[in-house]
């Protein structure tokens, strides 16, 4: 078995990405507990179970998420002529056979750490929001592994984006917070919303990026529908729409001018969209995709840490 190319078939670059939610939602779920605190200690999230074990879940669905698009797309050949890196089952440094096993491997080993985390959570006297976690967990599997395998894979059908929002954003940080927490705050949709709309820029960018390439293999993402111009002033809309979600959360419940600090890491989003404005060589756009997630790790940090002052 080469370890390096399941290394690679994991695509860990992707991961920063993946956790960003996880992130902001424990630093708003950790606050909240700090606040109602009887002791003046504060607690960081570090020194939290539940942060590290919903960081390692995350990183389990995501790294399941990459086996089940290399799988999928490699055995439907719609990696042959791509831009980016190499995928290892169209290359043919992983059979179909091992990468599903992989996939198998990849889910139970989530999975138990999932399980592990609800329990850390909840305990025994909630058993209700234990059972709804472990269905959100099951979905979450389920959702990974449609999004470009079988004959309705999501992926191929411009449902891609609206499944990056839903569990990158809003299920990442609302699930996290509530994890902490055990309720649920509306205004904590807002930031949600910002790391949804974020993480959707970087498919976005990458669907930019393989348009043509889609198109050819009928992989009919949201770019092949709306077309180039169309899906550029979508990732305007993408980038502007996360500034004003966390922009308006900050206000609302503004303590601190620190609370602000997140603003530093929309400096990189903004040159991002003058980039994608000009560009007419989608291969050139393989670059802003790094930029873009790594913008949205350093917002989550910056966030999370404007909220513990």
């Amino acid at each position: 078995m080469d370890v390096k190319s399941y290394i690679k078939a994991a695509r860990l670059r992707t991961l920063p990405l993946s956790i960003s939610g996880i992130i902001v939602g424990s630093y708003l779920g950790n606050t909240f507990l700090n606040n109602v605190s009887e002791t003046s200690i504060r607690i960081s999230i570090w020194q939290s179970p539940i942060f590290w074990l919903a960081i390692l879940t995350t990183i389990g669905f995501q790294i399941l998420s990459n086996y089940a698009n290399d799988y999928g797309d490699g055995i439907k050949g719609s990696d042959k002529n791509r831009t980016g890196e190499a995928r290892m089952v169209s290359s043919g440094a992983i059979t179909p056979k091992q990468m599903k096993m992989a996939m198998i491997l990849t889910a139970i080993i989530t999975l138990l750490i999932a399980i592990v985390l609800i329990y850390v959570a909840f305990g025994s006297e909630n058993f209700g929001y234990s059972i709804l976690f472990f269905v959100l967990g099951m979905v979450s599997i389920a959702a990974a592994i449609k999004y470009t395998v079988g004959n309705s894979a999501y992926g191929y059908s411009g449902f891609g984006d609206i499944f990056v929002f839903l569990f990158f954003g809003l299920l990442s940080v609302v699930g996290s917070y509530f994890l902490y927490t055990k309720q649920l705050n509306l205004e904590i949709f807002l930031p949600a919303i910002s790391v949804g709309l974020l993480s959707t820029a970087v498919l976005n960018l990458n669907n930019l990026r393989d348009r043509e390439e889609d198109k050819t293999n009928n992989k009919n993402t949201l770019v092949v529908k709306l077309g180039t111009v169309r899906a550029k002033t979508y990732h305007y809309f993408l980038i502007i729409g996360a500034f004003i979600a966390a922009l308006t959360y900050t206000i609302l419940n503004f303590s601190s001018i620190y609370e602000f600090v997140f603003l530093v890491a929309f400096i990189p989003l903004v040159k991002n969209m003058i980039t994608v404005s000009k560009n007419n060589i989608p291969a050139e756009l393989d670059g802003e995709l790094k930029k873009v997630a790594l913008s949205t790790f350093l917002f989550a940090i910056l966030f999370g840490i404007g909220q513990f002052f």
